[in-house]
């Protein structure tokens, strides 16, 4: 099963499929900070290339609600924006998982399938990240803590701040390869699909 991870710098999610033996491939316009199959270019580049399974991440800069106050300055970068989130939903690959935070993709595309926090998946913290799914089930918690402490917005001013933010957690990302994983597999045996 081949899996596509777009707008991935960090590695985590594609690491995490990787671990469970799928052919995954991370994708951003930056170098990724894990050794691992990465393609350091656009998604648009290789979205058609045979892919089983996509996560994708599109970056949340003009879509996040936490940023709502800019919104009507930024008119045309949200709508530009929503059609790269269109573009990856409408991908031609048969599973796809898209995350954002609580966003406008909601009123503007369609409401998400699941919402999900870090604490369900062994973080404790709050982070409400939505999901979008097509062909895939909602994720089960895995490892449900204490603590509801808000890292994110804790996070210090530096020139690493978003990426410190935006960085999918490896409990979430665990979760994502062993279901989806799981989910995609045929008969006890991994599918070419």
């Amino acid at each position: 099963m081949r899996v596509l991870v777009a707008c991935e710098f960090s590695g985590i999610v594609r690491d995490a499929f990787i671990k469970q033996g799928y052919d995954a491939t991370s994708c951003d316009l930056l170098p990724t900070e894990s050794p691992g199959p990465h393609y350091e270019g656009d998604i648009r580049d290789i979205l058609g290339e045979s892919w089983d399974l996509m996560i994708a991440h599109p970056p949340c800069t003009y879509l996040a609600v936490s940023g709502a106050r800019w919104f009507k300055q930024r008119k045309r970068e949200q709508e530009d924006a929503l059609n790269f989130v269109r573009l990856l939903l409408g991908a031609p690959i048969p599973h796809i998982a898209l995350e954002n935070p609580i966003s406008v993709i909601s009123t503007k595309i369609r409401k998400p399938d699941q919402i999900i926090q870090p604490w369900m998946f062994g973080h404790g913290e709050t982070k409400a990240t939505c999901l979008w799914l097509k062909n895939l089930p909602p994720l089960k918690p895995t490892n449900i803590v204490d603590g509801r402490e808000g890292r994110v917005w804790k996070e210090p001013p530096s020139p690493d701040r978003w990426k410190n933010r935006s960085r999918t957690l490896f409990g979430i990302a665990e979760a994502m390869a062993d279901q989806w994983g799981n989910f995609l597999v045929v008969g006890g045996k991994r599918s070419n699909l």
